[in-house]
């Protein structure tokens, strides 16, 4: 059994599925696959079935009853994989956004130059984000400006979904306690992180918008990222975050 395992939350994703997976299946460095579909219409799920076949032992599949979160589907995965004897575990959207080849730049991070937690960061070294329109660039930069401030946390890209924890770091947050779903999940699972003490190192990356498929981005997504980022402040002002007991 490999060491890394890459955690890959789906949703009508038929067109990019079967790619992805190749994809990472194709690097030089072997990391083992969960998909974990929300109930997908459009036969997601029977494309990852199919490919089982052709990756005995590589490919997992976690199958839920309808779109229950991204947050929820990330907790499922870390609670299955806590369960496995994997020391590196990666989230990372299935639409290419995230390039697959940077998740032996992650992993570099955290095996061989000390991070607990590596974050594929867009704006680490200014904006390097390809095809979005110009309001959701202003409105995801700036999302994490002011999450450092509120914060306090020295994330450049707070709301990033291309990460790497350390096995250690997803045994000591205390998963049933993280609460947010959307949006406000990745800040909170770094905040949390980084209020534990562990050690954050963002590794740039370039992020391309999707080609195909659509685009699980909403207003109310983003609301909960806003008003959860303040939640998350006072919750750790007025009890702290506490470990795992």
């Amino acid at each position: 059994m490999p060491d890394s395992i890459v955690i890959i939350p789906t949703y009508n994703e038929k067109e990019n599925i079967e790619a992805i997976i190749k994809a990472v299946f194709d690097l030089p460095k072997e990391f083992d696959i969960l998909i974990i579909d929300d109930g997908s219409p459009d036969g997601t799920a029977d494309i990852v079935k199919r490919l089982q076949t052709e990756f005995p032992g590589r490919l997992s599949l976690i199958e839920r009853s309808g779109k229950l979160g991204l947050g929820t589907a990330y907790i499922a995965g870390f609670k299955w994989v806590l369960d496995r004897s994997y020391e590196y575990i990666f989230e990372m959207d299935a639409d290419f956004s995230h390039n697959p080849n940077d998740l032996l730049k992650l992993y570099t991070a955290c095996a061989n130059e000390g991070a607990d937690l590596a974050v594929g960061s867009r704006y680490y070294s200014g904006v390097n984000v390809v095809n979005w329109p110009m309001g959701r660039v202003l409105m995801s930069y700036f999302a994490s400006k002011y999450v450092r401030i509120v914060t306090g946390m020295k994330v450049k890209d707070a709301t990033a979904g291309f990460v790497c924890y350390r096995r250690k770091v997803l045994e000591t947050i205390d998963l049933d306690n993280i609460r947010f779903k959307g949006y406000a999940f990745q800040v909170e699972m770094k905040y949390t992180a980084y209020c534990l003490g562990f050690n954050i190192k963002e590794v740039s990356i370039v992020f391309v918008n999707r080609m195909l498929g659509t685009s699980k981005m909403n207003s109310g997504i983003f609301a909960e990222g806003v008003f959860g980022v303040l939640t998350m402040r006072f919750r750790q002002l007025f009890g702290g975050i506490k470990k795992k007991q």
